[in-house]
């Protein structure tokens, strides 16, 4: 048995899974473990005693240092040696973690499924600021992307900016072959460590910046959870590998967005996370059509701003991602290179979100640049397979003229409810709102002719013939109603609040 496969084994055989460990010291321990607190599941540990599942618990996730009878014993197979070997571990008169190992699960549309994710330890374990090779595991950012990738399958696919290399183990799940890229050694050993521990097939490594290590390829589907982190290029000021890209504001978006066109597939989609500048008044998703518009490639291009943040916030955030407290003399010089780098470039706000590209094969059909903050609708988990059902019913009707268009029978989603909002004692109503339940969680306000034919959207009259009929009703010319309403109902089918047959 490889060492590796013993790990697996012990891993296994101490139910050392999402479940396991939520047993082991509760739903609010597990809750504050996410916030980065440790210390309710320290005392719940207290309390169930000695076991392999506490044990791995402690070392790995809380990075506590463990009796070494107590490692030994929660790892029989790999022993304390092969845990050793495979840098997991730090031996002396106690054992304590080289790295955070941890349980992971989620679900796609294979189904459920469950992997162990080796990283670097956090701050928490290290009790200060990161190294600046440091590799992330698994955080919110990665689970924001990893749920909106496409889930169709592909024949390859390219993770640029791998990590610990869990966007590349999902686009495993679609993708005959994946290549993943990072520049990082150490992330690319801890990804490929990844993979074998969780018997992950086809993932090609390779070290480099950006597009080199790909260089004349070209792939059916791209993610990147990119360092796109904007950072001060002055001395002093930590440059953090798997956030800090080494280029100056949000370049690294808008090279990411210059060259990705180069190596996709006709047809093909890149995904990613970025932030985007503010420059005085100037409106940043604005700038970010022009990188589209200025790509080498045709780009469909649908951007969604989820957040921003001033420049003040945005500094203390990253600063406070790092390791570094707030009140020390460190974080107040490190705020002071932020806010100097933001005022001589004239940055008051950054924005974050995600990108959708695909590369057009025709002139571009597809150009959304919109702001959606605040709660979605459905958990970001499963936006998915949403944003797939969203960009098949773009390229299904933005393909049709009003007439064919207008012979489509539509149905409303079953999650779209109607509000309607009236004064005391009003018969009409003074707002009308088409709410969706899941995907973006849209808000669409309506009048009472778009609300009229949404309502007889039932997949047995074509659209032509609804308008027709409202037309009647509302004694209007039947042509500028149309004209009037089909815009809006091809945004419904586009958002997913009206379905095509």
């Amino acid at each position: 048995m490889t060492s590796i496969a013993a790990l697996r084994s012990d891993l296994a055989a101490a139910g050392f899974t999402v479940d396991g460990l939520t047993a082991l010291w509760g739903d609010e321990a597990a809750e504050a473990l996410h916030r980065g607190q440790r210390v309710p599941a320290e005392r719940a540990l207290a309390g169930v005693g000695a076991g392999p599942l506490a044990t791995l618990a402690a070392l790995f996730v809380l990075g506590r240092p463990v009796d070494r009878e107590a490692a030994a014993a929660a790892l029989p197979s790999l022993g304390l040696d092969g845990a050793a070997e495979l840098g997991l571990i730090v031996e002396g008169e106690t054992v304590a973690a080289a790295v955070d190992l941890r349980p992971y699960a989620f679900v796609d549309a294979l189904g459920p499924a469950e992997w162990w994710i080796v990283s670097d330890l956090g701050e928490l374990a290290l009790g200060g600021a990161l190294p600046e090779d440091h590799v992330l595991g698994v955080g919110g950012a990665s689970m924001t992307l990893s749920g909106l990738m496409l889930q169709r399958p592909v024949r390859s696919a390219l993770d640029l900016g791998t990590g610990c290399g869990i966007q590349a183990l999902h686009a495993s799940r679609h993708a005959d072959r994946v290549v993943a890229t990072d520049i990082s050694e150490r992330a690319l050993r801890l990804a490929a460590l990844n993979a074998e521990l969780n018997g992950v097939e086809g993932i090609e490594f390779r070290l480099g910046s950006m597009f080199e290590p790909v260089a004349g390829e070209a792939f059916d589907h791209i993610v990147s959870n990119p360092p796109f982190v904007i950072t001060p290029r002055a001395e002093g000021v930590p440059a953090y590998e798997y956030r800090d890209g080494g280029m100056v504001g949000d370049g690294l978006v808008a090279a990411f967005i210059a060259g990705c066109g180069e190596h996709l597939n006709p047809g093909g989609v890149a995904q990613l996370l970025g932030n985007w500048e503010y420059h005085d008044t100037a409106d940043a998703l604005e700038r970010v059509r022009g990188w589209v518009d200025d790509s080498a490639q045709p780009l469909d291009a649908w951007v969604i701003e989820r957040d921003t943040e001033d420049a003040a916030q945005y500094a203390e955030t990253w600063i406070r991602d790092g390791g570094t407290r707030p009140g020390t003399p460190v974080f107040d010089t490190l705020l002071g290179a932020w806010l100097d780098d933001f005022e001589a470039r004239g940055v008051r706000e950054v924005g974050f979100g995600y990108l959708l590209l695909r590369r057009a094969e025709g002139v571009p059909t597809l150009r959304r640049f919109e702001r959606i903050h605040g709660a979605l609708g459905a958990n970001e988990a499963g936006l998915g397979l949403h944003l797939g059902e969203c960009l098949a019913a773009h390229d299904a009707q933005s393909a049709l003229d009003d007439d064919a268009f207008g012979a489509l029978l539509l149905t409303v989603a079953g999650d779209v409810t109607e509000e309607r909002h009236l004064w005391p004692g009003a018969e009409s109503p003074t707002a009308i709102l088409l709410r969706q339940g899941g995907g973006f969680g849209r808000v669409v306000s309506s009048d009472t002719g778009l609300a009229a034919l949404v309502g007889a959207c039932d997949g047995d009259l074509s659209v032509a013939a609804i308008v027709g009929a409202l037309a009647q009703i509302f004694e209007v010319d039947e042509e500028a109603l149309r004209a009037d309403l089909l815009p809006t109902v091809r945004a419904l089918v586009t958002d997913g609040l009206l379905r095509l047959p």
